[in-house]
């Protein structure tokens, strides 16, 4: 049974976890226009899902059935956690799993995980076994569903290492390996360096391993992902900060032009095509970007209201709203608000009414 990577046309598109960013109201309005290949959720704490407070942590995992394939991403430390938490994703229904090790968080990487596993591999080793574990628990229920592992890691933690770390993961039987092509010390700092992942494939090709290999860093639009999975010849692109205001970015289409894009933008645009894919050269006005940013704060109220701080979206109140003169046009001739006080404006809501009100003031005038 193929696992749900070797199912992906190469060169495929991911959406990479972010926290406090793709949880389950961005994901799914970035699913209604726009989806990737293959989403990613937010990293979630296996201890946390191993242990009573699971209950706070269960709108990290909130998904819908359009979400599909999704891959659900856990980090720890802990062996025996990371083994029952993998059992419980595994029963929700995901495609896969992935591990966290190269998150830079320091609350992170004082449990041991995320860019700290980079130092000591024997413990990344038996992290991978347990999250297979894990599996094999949930199968042995009559449970036949094949689900992938992955993992997501830098190029190195103080200095490059790929020639140790990397042939040392792909040793360890995991289906597919995100590299962020820098060490965790430059952070994002740094541009990314992509021929690193040039050369990560050519590793992955020498052992013979069959390993998907996702490039990730710095990736501005689904064409340069396209020019850099040509250069270096990885499987995947994993997309991360560039969806910010942005939920059309993956609307490109094996199938054609997204029919909830068509819908959104029903204006003339210019088509070119690249490999087996149709790309899409348009950009959304911002009318356009406030009506979906409305509509993604009405759907974080109701899934997450409930647990997470609303000032979570007010990141994405900047990003929608980014990239437009400071005074557009005013049609009716009143003098409306421009953008800029319309960003003060929407940094000092509370709820997705106060924000209802604003942008429809805002679009009277505009």
């Amino acid at each position: 049974m193929k696992n749900i990577f070797e199912k992906l046309e190469k060169p495929f598109f991911c959406l990479a976890p972010m926290a406090d960013v793709t949880d389950a109201a961005f994901r799914s309005i970035i699913c209604k226009y726009g989806k990737p290949d293959i989403f990613w959720t937010e990293f979630v704490s296996a201890d946390g899902l191993s242990s009573p407070g699971r209950e706070i942590l269960k709108d990290n995992l909130i998904f819908n059935k359009k979400e599909h394939p999704i891959v659900v991403q856990l980090f720890s430390s802990n062996i025996d956690k990371m083994r029952e938490a993998s059992k419980y994703c595994a029963s929700l229904g995901f495609d896969g799993i992935d591990i966290n090790m190269g998150c830079p968080d320091r609350s992170v990487e004082k449990q041991g995980a995320g860019a700290a596993m980079i130092k000591d591999m024997k413990k990344a080793g038996e992290i991978i076994q347990a999250v297979k574990d894990g599996i094999k628990d949930f199968k042995k229920k009559g449970k036949t569903k094949n689900i992938s592992i992955s993992v997501k890691t830098r190029i190195g933690y103080n200095k490059n290492q790929i020639k140790e770390w990397i042939p040392f993961l792909l040793s360890c039987g995991i289906d597919a390996l995100t590299i962020h092509a820098r060490t965790r010390k430059e952070m994002s700092l740094v541009p990314a360096r992509w021929e690193h992942i040039k050369e990560v494939v050519e590793i992955r090709n020498k052992m013979g391993v069959k390993t998907k290999i996702i490039g990730n860093g710095d990736v501005r639009d689904l064409k340069h992902g396209y020019e850099l999975a040509k250069e270096t010849g990885c499987d995947g692109v994993m997309i991360g900060r560039a969806i910010f205001g942005n939920p059309w970015l993956f609307t490109n289409s094996r199938n054609g032009i997204n029919s909830k894009f068509s819908q959104v933008l029903g204006r003339g645009r210019t088509r070119s095509q690249t490999s087996s894919k149709i790309l899409i050269n348009s950009t959304p006005t911002l009318k356009e970007k406030l009506k979906v940013m409305l509509e993604h704060t009405k759907l974080f109220e109701k899934i997450l209201g409930k647990h997470r701080n609303f000032a979570i979206m007010k990141k994405h109140f900047k990003a929608y709203v980014n990239g437009f003169p400071a005074r557009p046009h005013d049609s009716s001739g009143a003098g409306g608000i421009g953008t800029k006080e319309l960003r003060v404006k929407l940094m000092e809501t509370k709820n997705a009414k106060e924000v209802e009100k604003i942008v429809s003031n805002f679009l009277k005038n505009h």
